[in-house]
């Protein structure tokens, strides 16, 4: 067994991986060479470690003793964005055109293999730790569920992830116990008119317009029911037509929304349908040549699950991170986040959290936000992160009972997966 490595060597190599994943991302499910730099990496480790999701990872470190499971996930695709050079970046910018790292999964893979190093080469512990390198969480529905459905959690215990943001400083923590992340859902409808000329408005039954009072319609009838603190709503896009002169036949409109509970859920699944229902009798025309029209499809996704952190697991790990990290800004009631992640469906299944890793810093001009093209990682944060990993997981496998509801813990019951209308 190899003697523990320093800190700063430590760091230098995690320092080191999360620029080698940055340099060649892959969109998701297509993260093939990143599958096989992630078993190498672990074969040279000596963790056991075996294909999962297609193109996930999934690897195990047990300990000397028999104990507990706890499993550690990081995300490993990268977004459909062509990255910006910047003057931090060029040594470790995307070689990969059109693909980039811009919400900080290759820094997510790198802490968690600093964990996996600590753990490999400290070995004087119970249980076992679980490590998910899951593939696809960009795209609903989700990697996690493909990793569940193939076995990633059988005997595992609980679960614990750790996302980095620039919602705030750079090395600070956040999390809240209860809902913190927004379940996003995804709602397609097409609306079917009369085409024609556009001299001739009578002859015609327009989808334009149709789409222009529904919209003008949903918005006040969801602010009449909902506090805007629980959801939010918008349209991504609306297409439909092809020449100046012609009314079009349909209008597609595609669009989503996110909230904090399945009420919230429920109550705009049925207004989208109310007001489609209210403003397509308000265009029926009467005739033999306008019957069937107009008319809609509606399909609503719904995608991932509202994230939902154990209060119990949740309260344990603030209590411990003020223990060992006094030195940490720890923000243990973090506002909630209309940000989603299928990290959320694992907690549905065992207890455990999901951690908010912030890395802004103006003085080094790390400012831009997930998702952008100029997105980076103040990359001292990454070891702060690996130590996080590393000291919950070892507090949780000798002390379980301070982490776990000892009256159970009760799966909340999943959104049903979709719902389609077509009339």
């Amino acid at each position: 067994m190899r003697e523990n490595p320093s800190a700063e060597t430590l760091e230098a190599w995690i320092i080191q991986l999360r620029r080698e994943f940055h340099r060649y991302p892959e969109l998701s499910f297509e993260e093939y060479e990143t599958q096989k730099k992630i078993l190498k990496i672990l074969g040279e480790l000596g963790i056991e470690a075996r294909k999962i999701a297609d193109t996930g990872v999934l690897a195990s470190i047990r300990g000397t003793l028999p104990g507990p499971c706890i499993a550690l996930r990081s995300d490993t695709d990268g977004l459909q964005v062509q990255e910006e050079l910047t003057e931090r970046n060029s040594d470790y910018a995307s070689r990969n055109n059109g693909v980039m790292h811009a919400c900080g999964h290759d820094g997510h893979m790198a802490m968690l293999f600093g964990a996996a190093r600590l753990f490999q080469e400290n070995r004087n512990f119970p249980g076992e730790v679980r490590l998910i390198f899951q593939p696809a969480e960009e795209i609903p529905p989700g990697g996690s569920e493909r990793v569940i459905a193939e076995g990633g959690l059988e005997g595992v215990d609980v679960v614990m992830g750790m996302h980095i943001f620039t919602n705030h400083e750079s090395g600070s923590v956040g999390f809240r116990p209860g809902p913190f992340m927004a379940s996003t859902n995804r709602v397609e409808i097409v609306l079917t008119g009369k085409g024609g000329h556009i001299s001739k408005p009578e002859s015609c039954i327009d989808p334009v317009r149709i789409a222009t009072d529904f919209l003008s319609n949903l918005y006040p009838a969801l602010e009449k029911q909902l506090e805007p603190d629980k959801y939010i709503i918008g349209v991504g896009r609306i297409r439909g037509g092809a020449q100046f002169n012609r009314i079009p036949d349909t209008v597609e409109i595609l669009g989503s929304y996110r909230t904090f509970d399945r009420e919230t859920t429920y109550i705009i699944d049925r207004t989208i349908k109310e007001c489609l229902d209210e403003v397509i009798r308000r265009y029926v025309k009467p005739g033999e040549e306008f019957s069937g029209f107009p008319d809609y499809d509606l399909d609503i996704l719904h995608g991932y699950p509202v994230l939902v952190n154990d209060p119990v697991f949740t309260n344990a790990v603030n209590l411990k991170l003020q223990e060992s990290f006094p030195e940490l800004t720890v923000y243990p009631e973090i506002e909630k986040t209309f940000a989603a992640e299928d990290f959320a469906s694992y907690l549905q299944k065992v207890p455990g959290i999901f951690i908010s890793l912030g890395t802004r810093n103006p003085e080094k001009k790390i400012v831009e936000i997930n998702h952008s093209c100029k997105f980076d990682i103040d990359e001292e944060i990454l070891i702060t992160g690996t130590e996080i990993f590393y000291t919950i997981s070892l507090d949780f496998l000798k002390n379980p009972e301070k982490y776990l509801n000892s009256r159970g813990y009760l799966n909340p019951e999943p959104l049903k997966r979709s719902l389609k209308t077509d009339r």
